[in-house]
C-alpha cells in the first residue's frame, strides 16, 4: 500500500505498466503506402514462384522413383520396368506423391514436422479423403474425419501466419489454397 501511495504522490499512475505497453492515443504509421506493399507481394511471388519452379526442375531431374524405395540400385531395364511406380497400387502412387510435395519444402534432409511439410501431408491426405467422399457420398464417418483434417490444416496455417508469413504464403500459393 506505501508503494501505491508513494507513486501517486509523485505523479506516477497507480500500478506500474506492463513493459510493452502501448497508449491508446498513439497514432498508428503506416511505414508503407498501399502501392509500395502491393509492389513488394507480387516481388515476393514472383521470387517465390521461381525458387519452387527450380526445386520442381531439380526433382524431375531426379531418377524416376521407383516402389518398395529401390531408388539409386543399379539394375537391368526389366527390373526397372517391374518397380516402376506405374505398376505399383494407388497407395504407392499418393505415398509417393506425397513424399515429392513434401520434398519440396523441406528445411533439411528428412524434415516430416516443419509446418509447410505438415501442411502438404495434411493436403495429400484431403485431397485422398475428398476422392473418396465423391464416390461414396453418405460416409458420414470419413466426412467427419475430413472435416477434422481441415480444421488441423486451418490452425497449422493460421500458426505458419503468425509465426513466418514468407513460407505461409509460399505454401498458400503453391497448393492453391483459398485463403
Amino acid at each position: 500500500m506505501a508503494e501505491r501511495e508513494r507513486r501517486v504522490a509523485a505523479g506516477l499512475p497507480a500500478k506500474p505498466r506492463p513493459p510493452k505497453y502501448i497508449p491508446k492515443d498513439l497514432p498508428v504509421i503506416n511505414a508503407m503506402t498501399r502501392l509500395d506493399r502491393d509492389d513488394e507481394s507480387v516481388s515476393f511471388d514472383v521470387a517465390s514462384a521461381v525458387e519452387m519452379k527450380e526445386k520442381i526442375t531439380t526433382q524431375n531431374e531426379q531418377e524416376d522413383t521407383l516402389r518398395f524405395g529401390f531408388d539409386g540400385l543399379v539394375m537391368s531395364d526389366r527390373v526397372r520396368k517391374l518397380l516402376d511406380l506405374q505398376n505399383g497400387s494407388q497407395k504407392e502412387v499418393v505415398s509417393s506423391q506425397k513424399r515429392r510435395g513434401m520434398e519440396l519444402f523441406q528445411l533439411r534432409e528428412g524434415d516430416t514436422g516443419s509446418s509447410a511439410v505438415q501442411v502438404v501431408a495434411l493436403t495429400t491426405r484431403i485431397q485422398q479423403l475428398q476422392t473418396h467422399m465423391a464416390r461414396h457420398k453418405k460416409d458420414n464417418s470419413t466426412k467427419r474425419g475430413l472435416d477434422a483434417l481441415y480444421v488441423r490444416r486451418r490452425k497449422v496455417l493460421d500458426y505458419m501466419e503468425r509465426k513466418d508469413f514468407e513460407s505461409y504464403r509460399k505454401v498458400v500459393k503453391s497448393l492453391g489454397l483459398a485463403r
